[in-house]
């Protein structure tokens, strides 16, 4: 199963913010989506960073406080990484727990096409196992 199979079964389109929109913003944006990450898009549409509740949390500890009227880009990962729609499952999960990663951009031909998170990736693979040992109870039935 690849990642285009997630995708498939996800809303199309991605929420994004810009680099220069206050840590405020973002977190009012997380929490309307009820979302843990959004992509900080280019205006170009290019991918500058990524904004996690994680690294919220690591500048508010930095920061303080202030932290909520500064830009985005002052704490958004910047060396983000990707997946291709052609990917596995299991590579994506693989990636995931490597780099310890709960969102990732899905680009195709460097062109953005979505965001899988972890959640994703755990849903689809329940689904895959839970319809193969039905297929296997089936063969074993009809055996």
């Amino acid at each position: 199963m690849t990642v285009a199979a997630i995708l498939k079964d996800k809303k199309p389109g991605v929420i994004s913010a810009g680099p220069g929109d206050s840590i405020d913003a973002v977190c009012q944006l997380l929490a309307d989506k009820g979302i843990g990450a959004v992509l900080i898009l280019r205006p170009d549409g290019g991918i500058a960073g990524i904004l996690s509740e994680r690294d919220i949390v690591r500048g508010l500890a930095m920061i303080g406080t202030d932290l909520m009227q500064q830009s985005a880009d002052t704490i958004m990962t910047k060396n983000v990484m990707v997946c291709s729609p052609r990917d596995t499952v299991e590579d994506v999960m693989h990636l995931m727990t490597k780099r310890r990663i709960r969102h990732l951009p899905v680009v195709d031909q460097e062109r953005l096409v979505g965001m899988i998170s972890i959640g994703d990736v755990v849903k689809k693979r329940i689904a895959d196992t839970e319809m193969e040992a039905e297929a296997l109870r089936q063969y074993i039935a009809t055996g």
